[in-house]
């Protein structure tokens, strides 16, 4: 199941579990939109994928067990390793290979 994290791994803007602005590769590393476009080109700087807009789990529980307030996101938050130019610098060696042959 996707934690759902709930802040940007770039600039730490805060990503609410129903916001359309989350961005995810496919390790969940999260970003917010404008990071994935401004910084970076739709490279994860993390494992080299592109990425797709996060899913939003439902907030009424249309079948037994299954929303937001059965599964919660997570309250971790996460911050990349890497700073703002590694990862534009990464995300620039990279931005012109199409994520699916990356």
């Amino acid at each position: 199941m996707l934690a759902l994290r709930p802040n940007c791994e770039c600039c730490d803007r805060d990503l609410p579990a129903n916001s359309p602005e989350a961005m995810i590769c496919s390790y969940e590393c999260t970003f917010c939109r404008s990071c994935v476009e401004k910084v970076l080109s739709d490279v994860c700087p993390n494992c080299g994928g592109g990425f797709c807009p996060r899913p939003i789990r439902p907030q009424i529980a249309r079948r037994a067990g299954v929303s937001i307030a059965c599964q919660p996101a997570t309250t971790k938050r996460v911050c990349s390793k890497y700073s703002r130019e590694e990862m534009r610098a990464f995300a620039a060696a990279v931005k012109d290979i199409a994520p699916q042959v990356r």
